[in-house]
Formats: structure tokens, sequence, C-alpha cells
């Protein structure tokens, strides 16, 4: 009797672990929602209901990224090592010598001369070098025209990145077609499958091609590789015939949809259903996945009705707070965000936490639940470039490696696009860089504003009302004439003006024997006035 109780306890404990395990996974599943209407495209990727990842594409705006140019290089600066290629865009784009390939590179470098002509050992040896250390005036002239493929999207005064180093991805892979080397994703952890992956790469890849092998190749067959690896070459052929063919300036090449780009990159084991709420753009993606992943076609649903997908599943007002400055965290701390033009700073605050034990496990627990959050906030918002966070600084130095371990686990785990970091400083920061990718979320969504011109603040009613009196003074000095003085001013200067600073008006019209009537006027901004003379 007692070890058939013991033989179910074991089946039930077998049981219940199995399905803890499919719960969990259940629960972590990932949801692709999909948004569109004639005016926009809307992609989001939630996890536990939590928005990770928003995209947005519209007719009106174009999007650069990863399109292939015939550009015509416009000028070159070898001081810094960079060439200006105009690509037909507001801003020529910017190449620099890091981003040429090596194979271009040495191809224009190479001398009317072979080695074995060269008698001199130095010349040799200078050729050589060249190689290595390649001058841009060597590699490119001004007005010749160079396929090139947009890196980063324009930002700000600065046009868009361009490389010659060219990536196409495709579902398992991303083809390299002119850079000779293979790479591996880290996720794929298996040293056996790790090797089969490059060894199938390294038997089907034409000469002087290589490729990154995504995480979905893992435990793929090998024909599925390949078509997709085929796929990928063809496209390639294709660029290569446009650009022989094309005008300078003209797009040679750009990617898929957006839509059918996220669900190409993101549709996996891990995603319990794609939602998309127009009926005609649900049958593209069928059509799409049946070709590429034909064994995901059931996950592909239709939604209609109301409330709107965004609204039914809180996309919306997730967002909204994906543009505010502070985010709280669950224990009641808190971080801030500030985006410069030359980094973001991130503090971490404890808030109204207050903790249960100690002042060290307070700031421990709150500066591990910021981390994770910080890597959410990055991803979500699309921030790239120096990042530097003001963790809550800890006395006990165990309790910043554990922080510092936290971190980067979770951004190794969370975040698909490469980050460095560096250790925490004693003043409790974390310098770090991420890969920048297109525009950030409030670059997307917002515009700078007109009266601060993205400063955050705007100048105090009363130090505007002052310098309005300045030039006031400054007008009738100039002109040095009795005169009736009409002055049209924003209802808040206008205000201030007249009870607080009504004697001013009058010293002002008693030194200059002139009379000057304010009017207030809604339309005005703050510091915009009109001043009119009447004979």
């Amino acid at each position: 009797m007692f070890f058939y109780l013991n033989y179910n306890k074991r089946i039930l404990y077998a049981i219940l672990t199995i399905n803890v395990k499919d719960i969990n996974k259940f629960i972590n599943m990932k949801k692709i929602l999909i948004n569109e209407d004639t005016w926009q495209t809307r992609v989001a990727i939630t996890q536990n209901d939590e928005l990770e990842n928003i995209y947005f594409s519209s007719k009106a705006t174009e999007t650069l990224e990863k399109s292939f140019f015939k550009g015509v290089v416009t000028k070159v600066l070898p001081g810094i090592q960079t060439a200006f290629v105009d690509i037909g865009q507001e801003r020529a784009g910017f190449l620099h010598i890091s981003e040429i390939d090596r194979d271009l590179s040495i191809k224009k470098l190479e001398l009317s001369q072979s080695f074995e002509d060269i008698d001199n050992q130095e010349e040799i040896v200078k050729k050589v070098e060249s190689y290595h250390h390649p001058d841009i005036s060597k590699i490119l002239k001004e007005g010749e025209s160079i396929l090139v493929q947009v890196s980063k999207e324009p930002i700000y005064e600065k046009g868009a990145k361009l490389t010659t180093c060219f990536t196409l991805p495709g579902r398992f892979l991303v083809l390299m077609p002119n850079i000779p080397r293979i790479g591996i994703s880290k996720k794929i952890e298996s040293k056996e499958e790790r090797q089969r992956l490059k060894s199938l790469l390294v038997n089907h890849l034409p000469k002087n091609m290589g490729a990154i092998i995504r995480t979905t190749s893992e435990f793929k067959d090998e024909s599925d590789i390949v078509e997709d690896l085929n796929y990928l070459i063809e496209n390639w052929r294709t660029i290569e015939r446009k650009f022989k063919d094309a005008n300078v300036k003209d797009k040679v090449y750009q990617d898929i949809d957006l839509s059918l780009q996220i669900v190409r990159d993101h549709l996996d084991d891990d995603v319990e259903y794609v939602v998309v709420d127009n009926k005609d753009l649900q049958v593209k993606i069928c059509k799409f996945v049946k070709q590429m992943v034909p064994e995901y076609i059931s996950k592909i649903k239709y939604y209609q009705g109301l409330p709107t997908l965004f609204e039914k599943y809180n996309i919306e007002k997730q967002i909204e707070q994906a543009l505010e400055r502070k985010v709280y965290l669950k224990s009641g701390g808190s971080i801030v965000i500030e985006t410069t033009e030359a980094m973001t700073v991130i503090d971490v605050n404890t808030g109204r936490y207050t903790g249960q034990s100690n002042l060290e496990e307070t700031i421990l627990k709150t500066n591990l639940e910021a981390a994770e959050e910080v890597t959410t906030q990055l991803r979500l918002r699309n921030i790239g470039g120096l990042i530097v966070i003001d963790f809550i600084d800890m006395a006990n130095s165990a309790n910043r490696h554990r922080l510092f371990r936290h971190f980067e686990k979770n951004l190794k785990e969370k975040d698909k696009f490469q980050s460095v970091l560096l250790k925490i400083s004693e003043f409790g920061l974390v310098q770090m860089t991420r890969k920048r990718s297109g525009k950030t979320l409030i670059q997307q969504l917002t515009n700078r504003c007109k009266y601060c011109h993205g400063l955050g603040f705007i100048k105090s009613v009363q130090n505007e009302s002052f310098m309005i009196l300045r030039k006031i003074k400054e007008e009738i000095e100039r002109r040095k004439t009795e005169t009736n003085i009409l002055l049209t001013l924003h209802p808040l200067i206008f205000e201030y003006i007249t009870e607080k600073e009504y004697n001013s008006i009058l010293q002002l019209e008693k030194i200059y024997k002139s009379k000057i009537t304010l009017i207030s006027k809604s339309q005005c901004s703050l510091e915009i006035y009109k001043l009119e003379y009447i004979e």
C-alpha cells in the first residue's frame, strides 16, 4: 500500500510539474497585434499583456532604414574619414571609412602595378599598409555613383548613416553578400547545433558571401534554411541588376511591408497568436506565412468590432505612458528618463517604498526592479547610443555586483539589440551603449515645442514682460518723435503689465511724451508683441 501511494505521488508530482511549466509558458507567451488603417499601420508586441515593442509606418513618411540606393558622392572629407553621399533625400547621407567593406577598399586602392612589378621592398610595405589603414579620399571620388544601404535613419540635423557592408534579413538568416564571415546567435547555446548550422552554411554559401545565423534557425531542417538562403541570394542578384540600370539617387530596393517584417522576425513558438484588424491584411499575412512557415498559419487571427484592437489590449494607454518622463515601479519607486541629443540619462528613485528591514535592502530591491524596468523602457522607447543610469548608491560591494549581473542578464535575455555595459562606478552609475535602430518613440510621435524648442521650459511671464518693456523703450528712443503707440500683447503679458507694471507704462509716456495703448490678443505667442505707431 505504501508503495502504491508513493508511486501515485510521484506521478502526481510529475503531472503537476509539467502543468506548471505549461502554464508558465502560456502566461509568458507573446502576442503580435496589428492595427491597419488607410493612414497608418501600427504593430504592437506584448508579453503578459504588457507592451514590449511598438512600430509605426505610414504612406506619408518614407522609411529609409535597410533600403538600398544608387547614391552619388558629393563630398569627401579625409580629415574625418567620411564621405557625403546624395541619395535623393533632404540631407545627404554620411558614409564613414569604417562602414566601407574591405573588398571595395582593396579594389579601389589597387595600383596599376602589381606587387611583382615593384622592386623596392619599402614600396611593397606601404602598399600593404594602405589596405589596412586606407584613406577614404583614395577609395571614393566626388561625382562617382555607389551602391549604399541606409543603416540608420536621419536624426535631428544629421542625414542618414550609410554603409557598404550590406545585410539582407530573412526568416532564418541575415545574408551579408559582400562580407565573407559567418556569425551565430549567442542564444543558440548547444555546441553541436552551432557546428551543424555553421557547416550547413559553409557548404551552401557562395564564395565571398557571409551570413548571420538567427535564433530561429535552431533545430530547423536543412532544406528550410537553404530555401531561405537561396531567397536572399536571389534578392541580392536583383539588387545588383537594378543598380546597373538605375539613375543616381534612385532607391534600388526596400524591405517588405512593416507588418510582414514583424511577422518574419518575431513569429515563432513563443508567439501565441497574431491578431489583425484588417481582413485584406490578414489574407496577405496568411499567404506570407503559408509560404515561409506554414506550421504557424493557425496563429493568424482576424479581429473586428468594438472596442478597437488596441483598446481591448490596453495598447493606447501604454503608448501614452511610454512618452512620460517618469515611470513608476511596482514597489513604489520610480525611474526618470531624460534624453538629450548626445545621450540618455536615467535616474532611479526609491519614492514611497521604505522596505521592511533596513535601508540597504530597500535600495537593493528598488535597484533590481529598476534594472528590469530600464531594460523594458530602452526596448519600448527604442533608445540607443550612450546611456547613463544613476542607480541608488549601495554601500555593499556584493549588492552592486548582484545588481550589475541582474541588469546584464536582463539585457541579454530580453533585448535583441547589442549593448555594452561598464561596471557600476563608485557613484552608482552604469555607463552603457545600445545599438541605434530607427527613430526613438518620442521622435516618431512628437514634435519639438515651438515655444521652448525642446528645452522643456519657457521663460516666465515676468521675464517676458520686462523684455518687452525694454524693447519698447529702445523703439521709442530710436524713433525720437512724440507719437501714439498701439501695443498688442499676449493676454498673460497684458495682464501682468496692466496689474504689476502699469506705472512703468506711465513713466515711459511721461519721459518720451507719447501715449501707449495696450491691447490683449489671444492669437499672440507669449514672447511675440506687435508695436504700431499712430500718427
